[in-house]
């Protein structure tokens, strides 16, 4: 059973990233119905939560229903990260993440997230600080490396568990890669069986069938699978994992009504979290998986991502409802 702190996550825990406009706590709650273990808010600005940014402080909100529910937040200034820790502990949630992997240029360029890579020393010290600073388990999300000729996982995911880190999520590429690629487990792997290593290690990256995150448990012996991209807009797949792990088969995907059903409490806990406009157009990203693999489906999926009106996107489930009473997913 994999632990953080003395947080009991289970054998094998799916844990679902921290994604900017992704994990907010409309789609982490619909995540935690279908069987995420672990659920990660979106990264937050240490800058922003000391100068009372509202979408930084708006990010803090989280709900018992979610937990174990983890708190991630970027920076690389050490007074602005100790700060943003005693902030993010009166939210109460369960664990601290340090983002040391996020490879956008805006983060990257002032020295937050992947670029951080760069500077493992600083790195490390910032961990060490924060671990110190706090009584919850402070856990990193962090890439291979800065890029191919500078991965040295094994021995900064072993610098990390000295000076306290509880878990490390290991995104299987380098900032280089950005996104591109196939992401390599090998190097995650590494870190797993280094014989010093006793703290859960997490492999992330590309882990979109229930067969891959097998994979990663069997052949690469990890503790537990972060997803990512995989779950937007299909919550589901984090019960398909299970199921599959439990039977060896796959489960039916869910049918037209589940699918829309789902789709009008995301928008509406949105609308409700964050208002009808930001509401609205944060939960466009999710309607293409929500509804893929419906035939001519372009002029509905247009409606729902054009259209500010919340009502119009109602609508528009409206009409696939009727639409498409009859419709199959395979």
């Amino acid at each position: 059973m994999a632990k953080i702190g003395n947080i009991d996550v289970g054998d094998f825990p799916l844990l679902l990233a921290p994604m900017e406009d992704v994990s907010d706590p409309p789609f982490r709650a619909l995540c935690k119905e279908q069987g995420a273990d672990v659920v990660f808010t979106e990264f937050i600005s240490s800058e922003g939560l000391i100068r009372d940014a509202a979408k930084s402080t708006m990010k803090l909100d989280i709900y018992e229903k979610e937990r174990p529910v983890g708190i991630q937040i970027f920076g690389a200034n050490l007074d602005s990260m100790l700060q943003s820790v005693e902030i993010v502990e009166q939210s109460g949630p369960d664990i601290i993440d340090i983002n040391f992997g996020c490879p956008v240029k805006k983060v990257v360029s002032k020295g937050a997230g992947a670029g951080i890579l760069k500077d493992i020393d600083l790195m490390v010290s910032l961990t060490e600080a924060m671990v110190k600073h706090t009584k919850l388990p402070v856990t990193v999300k962090t890439r291979l490396g800065w890029d191919h000729d500078s991965i040295k996982i094994v021995e900064v995911a072993e610098r990390l568990q000295d000076v306290g880190c509880q878990a490390i999520s290991i995104h299987g590429r380098t900032r280089a890669q950005m996104y591109k690629g196939e992401a390599d487990w090998r190097p995650i792997a590494e870190v797993k069986n280094n014989p010093r290593m006793h703290i859960p290690v997490f492999g992330n990256g590309d882990v979109d069938t229930p067969e891959r995150a097998m994979e990663m448990r069997n052949k690469y012996g990890l503790d537990g699978a972060m997803i990512g991209r995989a779950s937007i807009g299909y919550p589901w797949f984090f019960r398909e994992v299970k199921h599959y792990f439990k039977t060896g088969e796959h489960l039916d995907p869910p049918g037209l009504q589940e699918r829309l059903d789902a789709a009008r409490r995301h928008l509406q806990m949105a609308i409700d979290w964050k208002g009808e406009k930001l509401g609205v157009f944060e939960t466009r990203r999710h309607y293409t998986n929500y509804f893929k693999g419906i035939p001519h489906f372009k002029e509905y999926r247009m409606k729902m991502v054009t259209s500010d009106d919340a009502a119009d996107v109602f609508a528009a489930f409206d009409d696939v409802e009727r639409d498409f009473a009859d419709y199959q997913f395979a």
